[in-house]
């Protein structure tokens, strides 16, 4: 039996979601934060996609150089439980 489009799309999405390879998002934000970042990726000239990873990416490194191994505030930030 021939599957149906939404079931196809869930087959596609959870192929993608394996591993640690691609991982999708779905978020609503505001009109302003959607401007600022066409903005954003239009300066840098990059993508919409690399200009959020590069934005996530550059805050958690900030956060990773306050932290030190092996800290109740290194696995709270981990959300490492015991």
């Amino acid at each position: 039996m021939a599957k149906t489009a939404a079931q196809r799309q869930a087959h596609y999405r959870a192929r993608r979601n394996d591993g640690d390879g691609d991982r999708r998002i779905n978020s609503w934000v505001t009109s302003a934060t959607d401007f600022a970042l066409d903005r954003l990726a239009r300066h840098h000239e990059i993508t919409r996609r690399a200009m959020l990873e590069r934005l996530i990416v550059e805050a958690d490194a900030v956060i990773l150089c306050t932290l030190e191994l092996d800290t109740p505030e290194w696995d709270i930030y981990f959300g490492v439980t015991q």
